[in-house]
């Protein structure tokens, strides 16, 4: 491997850009019309436009991607996060043109995207799910069978889904016909399936994570868990690491995520995902098979470069020893809430802070991709110090031009519930979006 191609953009596209070059590997950048002069093109080696602003045109389009591979001699494809990170057939066409994909294997992919499937896979290697359906469910009248077997409430989800698309909270038999009908519409529309799911909707849990890593030779690493409960529609805000919760439900934690690594013979990043309510009261939701957003917390508390783990398992290389650290670490996801021009940036730093971002002075943020332009994250011997850096921080930091949610995050750190850690996935829009109304 010794030319990587880089299919995604923004923070992500430059982080991994940066890794490679500490490797020693050629990078080759993909750019929409609207990114022609994001960051990510300047970094890179080299440079190639793969369509319109739209994604589908663009970032989603596997012919234009795998024929800029072809026309630049690139070797290797590292998806990121969002956009092909999880299409199994991206991969196998990555594959099939004599490319490396940068993650798991296609026929892993294709099991762990499907939600009722990962479920079964889950369970028959020992690791805890939520009680639910047990296969995918194009019809109201099967979802109604279940969901009186399990008990309300429910949750309906999309079975090709993420991201909080396709899911509707069901609290009453009379809500399931209108409910499910909206969330299969809704998974249609942006996954183009209509295979949903149901599961027992479990009350104001944590959003529990299992970083892990799936080495060549069928050896699995679970790294640590991280917490990231303090989310808004489903879309995470803060997360931190390591997790309130109890040693032994982390231990078991631990141990189950290595097992399911090995036993499915994973290869490269991934998440397990959980809902925690207390000791020995955790279920697994889902399996994501890439990189996350929130890895640098992982990495500050692990010692592990998770990114350049994946370009070393997919190259076939061992992996270094990693540097043992421990103490706390907090991320916080600045998102952009207009468009525009950054007429002025200073971003913070000092002694624990990193800063993961693409942003520069004059970049025009484009309206067509994600909203997340920034990630700030502290990270210090213990978490009350990890949240104060983390406020400095933010504080610290200048974004003109647009707006942003700097100062929600702001509030969001000075809550008496994010201080004595007590809070939940429904936190925010519980108790704080309500007070803004």
């Amino acid at each position: 491997m010794e030319k990587v191609l880089i299919a995604n953009r923004g923070e992500i596209a430059v982080r991994i850009i940066r890794a490679c070059q500490e490797l020693g590997l050629n990078t080759v950048a993909v750019y929409s019309t609207a990114d022609r002069d994001a960051l990510h093109v300047k970094l890179a080696d080299e440079a190639v436009c793969i369509g319109a602003a739209s994604p589908t045109k663009s970032y989603l389009n596997m012919t234009n991607l795998l024929g800029a591979a072809q026309i630049t001699g690139a070797d290797a494809i590292h998806p990121g996060y969002g956009f092909l990170s999880e299409n199994a057939e991206f991969a196998e066409q990555c594959l099939k043109a004599g490319l490396t994909f940068i993650g798991p294997r296609p026929e892993t992919m294709r099991l762990l995207g499907d939600k009722a499937r990962a479920r079964e896979a889950m369970k028959a290697v020992g690791v805890p799910v939520t009680p639910g359906s047990d296969k995918e469910l194009t019809s109201v009248t099967e979802a109604q069978a279940i969901a009186t077997e399990i008990g309300y409430p429910v949750m309906v989800k999309a079975a090709a889904g993420g991201g909080g698309k396709g899911m509707r909270l069901i609290e009453t038999q009379a809500q399931l016909q209108e409910g499910f009908t909206m969330a299969q519409n809704e998974a249609v529309k942006a996954f183009g399936n209509n295979e949903m799911y149901l599961e027992k909707f479990i009350e104001r849990p944590r959003h529990i994570e299992v970083q892990v890593l799936g080495l060549a030779d069928g050896t699995g690493i679970a790294i640590g868990e991280r917490d990231c409960s303090l989310q808004n529609h489903h879309q995470k805000v803060v997360e931190e690491a390591p997790s309130n919760i109890d040693p032994a439900t982390r231990e078991h934690l631990l141990e189950v995520s290595k097992r399911a690594v090995e036993e499915l013979h994973y290869l490269g990043a991934g998440t397990l995902e959980f809902l925690y309510t207390g000791p020995n009261q955790v279920y697994f939701m889902e399996m994501n098979t890439r990189i996350q957003v929130e890895h640098p917390i992982s990495e500050l508390v692990s010692g592990w470069d998770l990114v350049k783990a994946q370009l070393l398992i997919a190259a076939g290389k061992p992996l270094p020893e990693r540097t043992a650290t421990n103490g706390y670490s907090i991320e916080c996801r600045v998102n952009a809430e207009s468009a525009g021009t950054i007429t002025g940036l200073h971003l913070p730093g000092g002694n624990g802070i990193r800063v993961d971002t693409a942003l520069y002075q004059g970049y025009k943020v484009p309206p067509n991709y994600d909203s997340m332009i920034a990630k700030i994250i502290s990270y210090a011997p213990d978490r009350e110090t990890a949240r104060r850096k983390l406020m400095v921080a933010i504080n610290e930091t200048v974004i003109s031009g647009i707006q942003t949610n700097l100062d929600f995050l702001n509030e969001l750190l000075q809550t008496e519930q994010f201080k004595q850690n007590d809070f939940d996935i429904d936190f925010i829009e519980r108790e704080l979006l309500p007070q803004q109304a």
